[in-house]
């Protein structure tokens, strides 16, 4: 390791990774519940590469009756909803590491910021070397935002929540759409925007090929070429402060104990499903009547000015169903025939960084040309069930692992890295000393 990396003993006193029995459990379940429809949701959209299709195939693939079906129940319940539910939990599991580090009178700095940097390692490893829809690259690199968070007033963060998730996705793309016509004319910036429109068909269409083709290695040159296409776009830092906005939500509920305490909170749960709803059918409903009207022809984006606000609606929708999700589980779990069927996706949960990697490697052998090369084939109806398959088979072998050991393989790595020692990984093995792993 680099010298510039702080040795363990610096990581703060008596830390060290956190053991089954401290877990909470309830987290640990919605979590897997959230990894299950990101799965999904990526599959239904990248791994198939129904998002890279020209415009003609993707229709006739959903055009059949069930798949049309499938397609609105998919961008109504799915999209956008889980991805919001894994973000929060990521900033709610923040405000406990960070509550339990102030119990120990040591600052969450040192080694929150470690987890962080192995997190960018794997995340980045993942994204150059596998996928280029990883995530996990973003999330370390918005939780390093986070941290300047963790001693601000709880408006202030509520304050950033709103800016970061309803203003700055609808002030950005005006700015985009009126500063070009201000300094360079209504033609000039009509052709700049055909043209960067043209631009990203091209290298979709070039990615699609790429990943249909039966080298590996083609697939990953093509991989990196979309990278270098799509990480300096305006609407990727967008997106990361949207995930931001996620994550500072679910600090506020880790400050507030939420999902800590359900009991205590029961009230605001059933008023969240309510309320939910309201702003789910409302967003969701939204969305799904604008992409009608434009495929009538009905609909103008660029001059029905009232579409700049899509995204603060469409954010609203996802929040909103999101929250009814998280409300849902909870109140249920609270209940014991319910948290008996509930807790068989806990081990999921506890592996969530392992399952999400074996997801993608799975995925890829199955959609890529150098695999069974079903990439652009597979109508939505058999991508999701094809999904939810492979994530049936990770329920019983993450049963199986964290029966015989204490963390998932990749889980393991991560937490030997942050803390700078090899971590007891079989269960029974003696455990590394407090004061040596902390």
């Amino acid at each position: 390791m680099s010298d510039s990396v702080p040795s363990a003993p610096a990581l703060g006193a008596n830390a060290r990774p956190v053991d089954s029995s401290e877990r909470v459990l309830l987290l640990d379940v919605l979590r897997g519940f959230a990894l299950c429809g990101v799965f999904v949701s990526n599959s239904f959209a990248w791994f198939s590469g129904f998002v890279l299709l020209p415009r003609e195939q993707s229709q006739a693939l959903t055009s059949p009756p069930l798949e049309a079906v499938v397609t609105a129940l998919y961008h109504f319940f799915v999209n956008q909803k889980f991805v919001t539910l894994f973000a929060f939990l990521f900033g709610l599991g923040f405000a406990i590491q960070l509550q339990r580090a102030e119990s120990r009178g040591a600052s969450v700095v040192p080694l929150y910021s470690r987890r962080l940097l192995v997190l960018l390692g794997i995340g980045v490893t993942h994204l150059v070397g596998l996928w280029l829809g990883d995530v996990l690259s973003s999330y370390a690199v918005v939780g390093f935002a986070l941290l300047l968070f963790r001693q601000r007033s709880d408006r202030t963060v509520l304050t950033w929540v709103g800016v970061l998730m309803l203003v700055v996705p609808v002030l950005v793309p005006v700015l985009q759409h009126y500063v070009p016509i201000l300094l360079q004319g209504a033609e000039a910036a009509a052709q700049a925007a055909k043209a960067r429109e043209g631009l990203d068909t091209r290298m979709k269409a070039q990615l699609l090929e790429g990943l249909s083709s039966g080298s590996f290695w083609t697939t990953q040159e093509a991989n990196a070429r979309f990278l270098t296409h799509m990480l300096p776009q305006t609407k990727r830092v967008v997106w990361m402060g949207v995930i931001l906005g996620r994550f500072l939500l679910g600090l506020l509920a880790g400050r507030l104990l939420l999902l800590q305490d359900v009991e205590r909170y029961r009230a605001w749960y059933r008023k969240m499903i309510l309320w939910g709803l309201v702003f789910g059918v409302l967003g969701n409903g939204t969305w799904l009547v604008v992409q009608r009207l434009r495929v009538a022809g009905m609909l103008d984006p660029e001059k029905d000015l009232w579409m700049y606000a899509l995204p603060a609606i469409l954010e609203l929708g996802f929040l909103g169903l999101a929250s009814v999700y998280m409300a849902a589980f909870a109140l249920l779990f609270q209940r014991e025939r319910w948290k008996r069927v509930m807790q068989v996706l806990a081990p999921v949960g506890r592996m969530a960084l392992t399952n999400y990697l074996l997801q993608s490697v799975v995925s890829l052998c199955l959609y890529d040309g150098w695999g069974l090369g079903l990439m652009g084939r597979m109508p939505p109806s058999r991508s999701v069930a094809l999904a939810l398959a492979v994530f049936a088979l990770q329920i019983p072998l993450s049963h199986a692992w964290l029966a015989r050991f204490r963390f998932g393989p990749a889980e393991w790595l991560w937490r030997s890295l942050t803390y700078g020692r090899a971590q007891p990984l079989r269960l029974g093995s003696k455990k590394v000393p407090a004061q040596v792993a902390s």
